[in-house]
This record gives structure tokens, C-alpha cells and sequence, in this order.
């Protein structure tokens, strides 16, 4: 029986793509508590051991680490058949929209969101409305590739709707709106019978 860990925190949109996706899967896991707010030093010693940048998620599959959000949930859909690993088309859509998450949405949101907690302290001259532009026109990409299917795999979620849930589940927190068709999005990604709040994903 394979043995999977997840390291996490309900604040990180990046913990929780991977909590949903193995959600989603019905992989069974069990999860560890990570404190990102406190020093990198206090955190659990076998956790700065597998993680390099002592950063999560960390999911350990059998003693192995895997590190970095979109990676772990490829090896998810590709180690389990599941969430558009199944097929090779399915992979190809899936690293497609983990490359264009990763490089679009999910850098400016996290960004945004944090600028909102920190009411802008630290942020350069301008920076908040380049990332704010940016989320805007990203708005227009996001029902460009959403299309008129209900998720981004077509008629069931894959890796790419739990990539770009990350950060998209807070968008109030980040001080921007969601479109129409995002919104539609979201209500049917909230429906799932698999979802959870991040702190039920990442109890303390």
C-alpha cells in the first residue's frame, strides 16, 4: 500500500491545489500541519530535511519527497491515472494549464492577496495595479480556456481546475472580482462533493 504525507497550511493556495487533488482522487493521505507564518527554522525537522526551500506542500509518497505544486500534481495524475493523467491528451491539457497557471494567475493573485494583508507595505510604486492589469487580462485567458465546458478538462475537473483553484478561491482577499464565467466556475468547483475548506484539509 503506498504511503503519501502532505505537508501544508490553509494559507497556501499552493498546499491546497495539491489537498484538493488528492481529494478529488480518493488517494488516501495523511496531512502535517506546517506553520509558513512562523520562522523556516522551527518547522518540523523532517520536513527541512525533503524540502529544499523548506516551503510547502511537501507530499512524501513511500520516503520519496516531491516538491513544487504543479510537479507533485503531475505525478499525482500520472501515478494514479486520475484528474486527466489517464490519457495523453489529458496529460498534455493538464501541463498546459499548470504552465499558464503557474506564469499567470497564480503569480498575481498570491501576490495581490498578500498586498491586501500587508494594506501595501513593501510593494514598489505601481506594483499593485501592473499585477491588478494582469489579473484583468487574465480574466479574458481564463474563459478563453475555460471554453463551455464546466471545468478546464472538459466535463470533469482535472489538475489543471485544482492548479487554478489554488489562489482563485480568494479572490475577495485579493481586492479583485470575479468575472461571470469565473464565478460560474467557481460555484461548480465549491459543489463538488470532494471540496473542503482549506482548514478542514489542513486541520492543526
Amino acid at each position: 500500500m503506498t504511503d503519501l504525507v502532505l505537508y501544508g497550511h490553509p494559507d497556501s493556495g499552493h498546499a491546497c491545489k495539491v489537498a484538493l487533488a488528492l481529494s478529488l482522487a480518493g488517494v488516501r493521505h495523511s496531512t502535517v500541519w506546517v506553520d509558513i507564518w512562523a520562522s523556516p527554522e522551527s518547522r518540523p525537522a523532517d520536513f527541512l530535511v525533503a524540502s529544499p526551500f523548506a516551503e510547502v506542500p511537501l507530499l512524501v509518497i513511500d520516503g520519496t519527497p516531491y516538491v513544487q505544486s504543479g510537479a507533485i500534481l503531475l505525478e499525482i495524475a500520472t501515478r494514479f491515472g486520475c484528474l486527466g493523467g489517464e490519457t495523453p491528451e489529458g496529460q498534455r491539457r493538464g501541463r498546459e494549464l499548470l504552465m499558464w497557471e503557474a506564469n499567470r494567475i497564480g503569480m498575481c493573485l498570491p501576490q495581490l492577496k498578500e498586498a491586501q494583508r500587508v494594506k501595501g507595505q513593501g510593494f514598489p510604486q505601481g506594483a499593485i495595479e501592473w499585477l491588478t492589469m494582469r489579473y484583468q487580462a487574465d480574466c479574458q485567458r481564463f474563459a478563453t480556456l475555460l471554453g463551455d465546458e464546466p471545468f478546464f478538462h472538459g466535463p470533469k475537473p482535472g489538475i489543471g481546475d485544482c492548479a487554478i483553484w489554488g489562489y482563485t478561491q480568494w479572490l475577495s482577499e485579493a481586492g479583485v472580482a470575479a468575472t461571470h464565467v469565473m464565478e460560474g466556475w467557481l460555484h461548480r468547483m465549491r459543489a463538488l462533493p470532494a471540496m473542503r475548506p482549506p482548514q478542514t484539509f489542513f486541520p492543526e
